[in-house]
């Protein structure tokens, strides 16, 4: 079924509760990257251009104890808010009382504020994460109409999204309805060939991904710290590779499953240890003793290019290689630059490593998507119902 869209909503003159996701990255107060809350823009843009009352809100980190707080405060993110806007952001202090009341009711029509960190909820009972169905009800009766931009926390059941989306009329922002489009798309509709790339270091952490794209996709990419589990159920030696060795019978499982369309490195980069300042070198498919993978190599790299030439749809989730150290980030750049280089072809990153991955080598506007939220997108690459995304009401 179709979702409603922020589009759909009659906005003139409404208090528009947005859920957007601005749990961005801090250092001494200060925003490090404010990717996220200019990804937000577009949705409220449109919503003060309708005649609107924006009422925005996110969670900031984890909050746990009183202490907590002090370092978490959205008040940071409402001022940066205000400057990519040029407008005034009123900010209050408080998540739920006659303060937050007062100023819902004083805004004007075109005008925006945005109250606390939702997690300050979680402090007395965890009431913003077990979604406390009195605190969904009341954030609820703030507004007239609610529009959940916040990809991120799509995978999560909370009050901010579930809990209010239960209680009044709801549509999905522009970021979120971008995400259903080319995630959901990819995943139900591929154009084909249709390839996936998985990278990452663990194995455990894709199962479910793995298995799905397993029966979806054309070829799946197999990099990253999981290749060694994947050879150790072949019999290869893996050196001091990482290793999740629980999870061998599963890998065996899997190639059984897959055939021909699981696709492992035949080198790799190595060093003697998990660092940028000793030697490297690269070898075949049996890793020396003493010795652990740390990047796919050249031979992988020119498998992988012949495997996407052609495809129509490629999504990819989790780096080649340990792409923060230079010596091991040329796996992860080739495939960047590949997929790049790829003609009339809708290309999806999954959001997590592979996406920073992306941004910091300087590819970030030759994807067709790159997806904000982490866990989220691998839960939809799943083919998971995200609870964030249920919640919105239908067309």
């Amino acid at each position: 079924m179709a979702k409603k869209t922020v589009k759909d909503l009659d906005l003139k003159g409404k208090k528009v509760l947005v859920r957007a996701d601005f749990n961005v990255p801090m250092k001494d107060g200060k925003i490090t990257n404010d990717n996220r809350i200019q990804a937000a823009l577009p949705t409220l843009e449109y919503i003060l251009d309708q005649g609107g009352k924006a009422i925005v809100f996110s969670h900031l980190g984890r909050v746990k104890t009183e202490d907590d707080k002090a370092g978490l405060s959205m008040k940071p993110v409402s001022e940066r808010l205000s400057e990519l806007l040029g407008k005034d952001v009123t900010f209050v202090a408080e998540t739920r009382g006659e303060e937050l009341e007062s100023a819902v009711n004083n805004l004007n029509d075109g005008e925006i504020m945005m109250f606390e960190n939702t997690r300050f909820e979680d402090v007395d009972g965890k009431k913003e994460s077990k979604n406390d169905p009195e605190l969904g009800k009341y954030w609820a009766s703030l507004g007239d109409v609610f529009v959940n931009d916040a990809f991120g926390t799509a995978h999560r059941s909370h009050a901010s999204n579930v809990g209010i989306a239960s209680n009044v009329e709801s549509a999905a922002g522009f970021l979120v309805e971008k995400e259903i489009n080319f995630i959901g798309g990819a995943v139900d509709e591929p154009k084909r060939p249709f390839v996936a790339i998985l990278g990452g270091a663990k194995v455990s952490d894709k199962i479910g991904v793995i298995e799905n794209l397993i029966a979806k996709a054309d070829k799946v990419l197999v990099g990253g710290g999981m290749t060694y589990t994947f050879y150790k159920a072949l019999g290869k030696d893996i050196g001091n590779s990482l290793l999740e060795e629980d999870k061998v019978d599963l890998a065996k499982e899997l190639m059984d499953k897959a055939g021909d369309k699981l696709v492992l490195p035949v080198d790799s980069v190595v060093a003697s240890e998990f660092s940028n300042d000793v030697p490297t070198e690269v070898v075949g498919e049996n890793i020396p003793e003493g010795k652990m993978g740390l990047d796919i190599g050249p031979k992988t790299v020119e498998l992988f290019e012949n495997e996407l030439k052609g495809a129509k749809t490629v999504v990819w989730n989790g780096p080649m290689g340990v792409f923060e150290m230079d010596n091991f980030a040329q796996g992860t750049i080739k495939v960047c630059e590949a997929l790049a280089n790829l003609d009339d072809a809708t290309t999806i990153i999954g959001g997590g490593d592979s996406a920073t991955a992306a941004q910091q080598l300087g590819f970030e506007d030759d994807f067709s998507h790159i997806s904000t939220g982490g866990g989220a997108s691998l839960e939809y690459l799943e083919g998971k119902e995200l609870p964030g995304i249920a919640a919105i009401s239908d067309k």
